[in-house]
């Protein structure tokens, strides 16, 4: 059964009566005001990685996932479970093994005392899923994902269930440790927005880490929102207006990666053998959107369109052997681009 971290009500009650009354700017700035509190308690667990929290906050709002990418010891799986008790939202998390199978994540159905088939969840009904280790287990169960992240239900024997609103699936996964290992499809790392690398703490950040944890007294965050105030936000997002030419940033930007196409930019026709597709323009739009707001403004702009492009497209261009071969990274590709697409 999911774990559920509970709020006291008469706070949840009044904060969601709070937000009913207030005009869409209120609103806005109400929940700049909140995310900065939330950012502020998982700041007691988490030391440092400010702009990796705000990547998975700004999917998490965005109503969209989010992959994970770094080495043992970064504290990954800390991280989304501190998320997870700093809001009132449901949680579990799946280790993926090679012998997982998908049923062990979707659930299956079982003959009851009254020889009915009876079908019993699986972990993946829950606010947030943990898919800790992904690459770690075979396409097949992989695949199982697929209709959880992108239709938020999940069928077994012609019925379909949904899943619980909202639903986010975090997934973590080592980039050294290849043998075992199984790459995500394209159509898996699609469903993905964001794509965050996580790098290595600076000295004093983890002189701080060390100091905040050898003695086992750490601190647990208070739990600042609630499910429903989550889907207030996201709603709230829906509604921020997009300047035309933010549109034609963001399609432009994608058109630019696509190798053998007439719109494609010379670095894409040498050094990509597949390019983004119209998901990454979609998502560009909505992370910009999200970005904007976090950022203090009512609107997105080009600049905020730039500030997500990497995460988003890093994991949906494909290098092709020239690009190996010169030492040409993904992240040089997208720099590249970012400015031929103005």
């Amino acid at each position: 059964m999911p774990i559920r971290y509970q709020m006291a009500d008469t706070q949840l009650t009044q904060h969601q009566m709070d937000l009913n009354t207030k005009t869409d700017v209120e609103a806005i700035e109400a929940f700049v005001d909140k995310y900065s509190e939330l950012k502020q308690e998982i700041g007691k667990v988490i030391v440092g990685q400010d702009e990796v929290v705000k990547n998975i906050l700004m999917a998490m709002f965005s109503r969209s996932h989010a992959l994970l990418i770094g080495v043992p010891g970064l504290a990954k799986t800390l991280m989304i479970t501190t998320i997870a008790k700093a809001v009132d939202l449901s949680y579990n998390r799946i280790q993926f093994t090679p012998d997982l199978m998908p049923s062990d994540i979707m659930g299956a159905e079982i003959l009851d005392d009254s020889r009915n088939f009876k079908f019993v969840k699986g972990p993946i009904f829950a606010n947030i899923v943990l898919a800790d280790e992904i690459n770690r287990t075979p396409p097949k169960t992989q695949s199982a994902l697929l209709e959880a992240m992108q239709e938020r239900s999940v069928s077994m024997n012609g019925t379909t269930y949904q899943l619980p609103d909202p639903f986010f699936v975090l997934a973590t996964q080592n980039p050294i440790e290849q043998e075992g290992t199984y790459p995500l499809p394209e159509a898996q790392q699609d469903r993905f927005m964001f794509n965050i690398i996580l790098d290595y703490p600076s000295q004093d950040e983890e002189v701080q880490i060390v100091k905040s944890t050898i003695h086992g007294d750490m601190q647990v965050p208070n739990r600042v929102l609630t499910a429903e105030d989550i889907i207030f936000y996201q709603k709230l997002l829906q509604k921020i207006p997009i300047p035309e030419n933010v549109y034609r940033y963001a399609v432009n930007l994608a058109t630019l990666t696509r190798p053998g196409t007439t719109k494609a930019h010379q670095w894409a026709q040498d050094y990509l053998s597949w390019g983004a597709g119209p998901r990454a323009s979609q998502f560009l739009i909505i992370g910009a959107r999200t970005h904007a707001v976090l950022s203090g403004k009512y609107s997105p702009d080009i600049e905020d369109v730039k500030a997500v492009a990497h995460n988003i497209l890093r994991h949906r261009i494909i290098k092709n052997y020239k690009a190996e071969a010169e030492g040409i990274t993904v992240e040089q590709i997208i720099d590249k681009l970012l400015v031929a697409a103005e």
